[in-house]
């Protein structure tokens, strides 16, 4: 016998019991044991639709059962609260989980805005700085021998090589063309510094069709950069792929590498093998109602493919 079956007609003896204690008078002994009863259906894997089958044939025998018909409505207002009771469990557990899923993604909202302005300052006030230094060492340098030119220039060519890695770093910790092109040419662009970073060959397909909302773009975006990151790092692809396509009410994307793979249903299967940077992306499109396929095997590649709902 399946064990679930096995569990479902231990717990609907269960059920059918404690509602006739109830309408035989138990009262809160009844309901606290409902509750109960709710929590164990939960854990033992019963869904919602489950433990209503089980109440209606705990119902339908309890009327069957009863001694006396005087009054049909409170009968029926008697179970409605005791399967009110036993759903309990059910809506605390969905009402902490929205609760939760709502505070991750203010969470991940606030990082983004804490990324974006730590990038912002990177590129502008240091960028700054760099040109007042700039400035000093020309004026310094007329005031010097000539022979001193040569040690300034290489001073500014050291200053031009900071501004550089700082305009990386900037670009890396939040692009700007993300925020006021959108996510297509975001990802042409990180595509092409990558490529030119690790040699990987990136195509960049497909459209959003006009401007997501900020988190969502946010969300690929970032979720491409790690996919892409892996790609050269962990699986040493030589090419890669990113498509996007947008329907009326979903975001799709596709990530698509020909690097080693591994072996994804054992890897996704041990919580301990599982990469940071896989649960980091789990725990982004959690934030945003998403979902995350995952098809590799060894030697044939790795495909990435995400899919966020959009607002009507």
């Amino acid at each position: 016998m399946n064990p679930l079956r096995k569990t479902g007609q231990k717990l609907a003896a269960l059920y059918a019991q404690s509602l006739r204690e109830y309408l035989g008078g138990a009262g809160e002994t009844a309901l606290r044991q409902a509750y109960e009863l709710g929590r164990e259906a939960m854990i033992q894997g019963l869904g919602v639709l489950d433990l209503v089958a089980i109440h209606e044939e705990a119902a339908r025998t309890a009327v069957r059962n009863t001694k006396s018909r005087e009054n049909p409505v409170k009968h029926a207002k008697a179970t409605y609260s005791f399967l009110m009771e036993s759903l309990s469990p059910f809506e605390i557990t969905h009402r902490s989980f929205r609760e939760a899923n709502d505070a991750l993604h203010r969470l991940n909202e606030t990082l983004e805005e804490e990324t974006k302005r730590i990038a912002h300052m990177v590129h502008d006030d240091a960028t700054q700085l760099l040109a007042v230094a700039h400035i000093a060492l020309a004026d310094l340098a007329d005031d010097l021998p000539a022979a001193m030119g040569t040690r300034v220039q290489e001073v500014r060519g050291h200053l031009d090589q900071i501004e550089a890695q700082l305009r990386r770093i900037s670009h890396e910790l939040r692009p700007t063309i993300l925020d006021d092109l959108g996510l297509i040419p975001a990802l042409e662009f990180m595509a092409e510094r990558i490529t030119k970073r690790t040699g990987l060959a990136i195509v960049i397909e497909g459209s959003t069709n006009g401007r997501l909302a900020s988190s969502i773009e946010t969300t690929l975006y970032r979720i491409v950069q790690e996919a892409l990151v892996n790609a050269t790092k962990h699986a040493h692809a030589s090419r890669a792929m990113v498509q996007v396509v947008r329907e009326p009410y979903l975001i799709h994307c596709a990530i698509r590498d020909n690097g080693t793979g591994f072996n994804a249903r054992e890897k996704l299967a041990k919580k301990g093998q599982r990469g940071l940077g896989l649960i980091v992306i789990n725990e982004r499109l959690k934030a945003v109602g998403g979902t995350l396929q995952i098809n590799s095997s060894a030697q044939r590649g790795t495909e990435m493919l995400v899919s966020i709902p959009l607002e009507s």
